[in-house]
């Protein structure tokens, strides 16, 4: 284990632990968007930021990006880190005007408004969430982060080939700001992203006649399984 200490209180982690998971096991707030325990680090959001002081040296740093080491001084909030926090929810703010998550954030970072002007990005901040668990926990890479600077936005290829996209709903689940939703409407399921919407058709239960996930992600697990699609021929409630 590794012994460090964040706004006094000494800590420890694990080795290879990053700043920003062993804050959170310790119950000390750090402010995220793009972070998540199912998909690797990111740093996009950069809210995270915290002040670290290592041998005389202090830096800011993205304590999701940023491993602990012995007798590491972390500081999560002074005038240096609020500034900067202010500056960047004021521009993710500015960025999506409409995200009540975002708004909520701001608040409680003490920003009541954004000077910059405003945009309209569908909600979306460019977290890259949802890329990182279509790519790392479904295994599909259906989506992703398209063009550079202020082009920067995200996207199933060439903005509508849904070829890859399996319709599980992962990108919906963990996405933070809501920019992507799914919304199943009788034996369709509906999932709305920034730049495209997809429907796919679902599995209906021979037992109880409900309709219960996708009959693509379902091909697609029997297929990575090497089972029988005829196993999903039930829903799960039905199975047990």
């Amino acid at each position: 284990m590794v012994t460090f200490t964040i706004d006094g209180q000494q800590v420890q982690g694990e080795e290879g632990a990053m700043i920003l998971d062993v804050a959170k096991a310790n119950d000390i707030y750090i402010p995220s968007l793009c972070a998540h325990e199912g998909v690797s680090p990111y740093g996009a959001c950069r809210l995270c930021l915290v002040e670290v002081t290592k041998n005389t040296r202090k830096r800011l740093v993205a304590s999701c990006l940023y491993p602990i080491e012995k007798g590491l001084v972390v500081t999560t909030n002074s005038d240096r880190i609020a500034n900067n926090r202010k500056v960047l929810m004021e521009l993710l703010w500015a960025r999506c005007p409409d995200s009540e998550i975002i708004q909520d954030l701001a608040k409680r970072l003490g920003v009541e408004k954004t000077t910059f002007p405003l945009e309209d990005h569908d909600k979306c901040i460019l977290c890259a969430l949802c890329v990182r668990a279509c790519e790392e926990i479904v295994g599909t890479s259906a989506i992703s982060l398209v063009n550079r600077g202020v082009r920067r936005e995200m996207s199933i290829p060439f903005y509508d080939n849904s070829e890859a996209c399996i319709g599980c709903g992962s990108c919906a689940y963990i996405c933070p700001t809501d920019a992507i939703t799914t919304k199943d409407v009788d034996d369709t399921r509906i999932i709305s992203m920034p730049n495209t919407k997809i429907e796919f058709k679902l599995k209906k239960c021979k037992t109880c006649n409900s309709y219960w996930a996708p009959e693509k992600q379902l091909e697609y697990i029997a297929c990575i399984t090497q089972q029988s699609p005829d196993i999903f021929n039930s829903c799960p409630q039905c199975r047990d």
